[in-house]
């Protein structure tokens, strides 16, 4: 019991330490590839599951749930980001058990955000050719069970953003901590820190400039230096609690805090239940301040979220999962999620 109250107070403290959003620096941070869920089903919460959320989908939101793969996991999503902009995202990852307690996974996140015309001072109206900017990140995780109650996990992530005549890249890290305890485990605690890194910059041809100096008889080639840019680091503690569970059915409660250091704090929550052995449905809500009343709003997300899953055995032990989910924006007309799990 001292050990529950201890790791109890722990994460109180770790809250009080981290209520300090940051509005007044919002926009100030690069790199907010890493700020979007890419998988379904934890979409379907709003991101609310840090605590519960189990196999490759942990990678996101807290490693330490990578844990619980108890072979191999493959899965796959692909996200309609903001319909209507013609962005869209594409993930892979792939899990394996290394030994008796850890797992090992690498997980692909590539974002397209379409082709872009090509102008010039001279020709403001393009015609010239079009350009694709390439924004992705590359992330090896490993996760371990260091008791019936404890889990933890540690990311490293590549992260790659570029055009055309223009590029940066950076590394970062993610760490997570699980307790778990409850009649069947049916309650528990996370706490995750993601996006820790150093600052990127951009570099490459289109920071140069060619032009004669005045009485110079030669043009020269002039590199410009970008300024820095910090990652949208977080702190992320969350909880979720079985409140209905039974051979049929299993309801599970999910809430959580982010605070984010280059825009405001949030607060997120959900329910997920499991009915039967097939069917899943989920929903969340994530607000900050000023998303209702719609005033000094800084996200295009409203607020709600919804999602529908289906597990299908795939023989030989094997299980397949598929999501999908739905987050309502204003602007823009919501991002659709489609998932596919497969479990060996």
């Amino acid at each position: 019991m001292k050990k529950h109250t201890s790791l109890l107070l722990m994460a109180l403290m770790a809250f009080g330490t981290a209520f300090a959003g940051n509005p007044d620096r919002a926009g100030s941070a690069g790199a907010g590839q890493l700020l979007i869920n890419p998988w379904a089903a934890s979409n379907g919460l709003a991101g609310s599951n840090m605590a519960s959320v189990k196999g490759l989908e942990s990678t996101f939101l807290n490693v330490a749930g990578l844990a619980f793969v108890e072979r191999n996991e493959i899965a796959f999503a692909n996200s309609m980001y903001l319909g209507g902009t013609g962005i869209s995202l594409n993930s892979l990852g792939f899990a394996t058990k290394v030994g008796d307690s850890g797992v090992l996974g690498l997980s692909v996140t590539s974002m397209s955000l379409g082709d872009i015309p090509i102008t010039t001072e001279d020709l403001p109206e393009g015609g010239i050719g079009s350009f694709s900017p390439a924004f992705s990140n590359i992330g090896v995780t490993y996760s371990k069970e260091f008791s019936n109650s404890i889990y933890g996990g540690l990311t490293m992530r590549i992260v790659s953003e570029s055009i055309s005549n223009v590029r940066a890249s950076g590394v970062c890290f993610d760490a997570g901590i699980r307790y778990v305890t409850g009649e069947n485990d049916g309650l528990r605690f996370g706490i995750a820190l993601r996006n820790v890194g150093a600052p990127m910059r951009y570099a490459g041809d289109g920071l140069t400039v060619t032009a004669t100096p005045q009485g110079a008889d030669e043009a020269l080639t002039v590199f410009q230096r970008s300024e820095k840019y910090e990652l949208p680091s977080l702190v992320n503690i969350g909880v979720a609690v079985d409140v209905v569970s039974n051979d049929n059915t299993v309801v599970t409660a999910t809430g959580q805090f982010v605070s984010n250091s280059f825009t405001k704090d949030q607060f997120g929550g959900g329910l997920e239940a499991n009915l039967g052995d097939r069917l899943v449905l989920r929903g969340g809500y994530l607000w900050e301040q000023g998303l209702i009343g719609g005033q000094d709003v800084t996200t295009a997300y409203t607020g709600p979220a919804g999602g529908i899953g289906l597990n299908l055995p795939a023989g030989e032990g094997a299980t397949l999962k598929l999501d999908y989910s739905y987050r309502t924006t204003n602007p823009f007309n919501g991002t659709h999620t489609l998932g596919v799990k497969i479990s060996l």
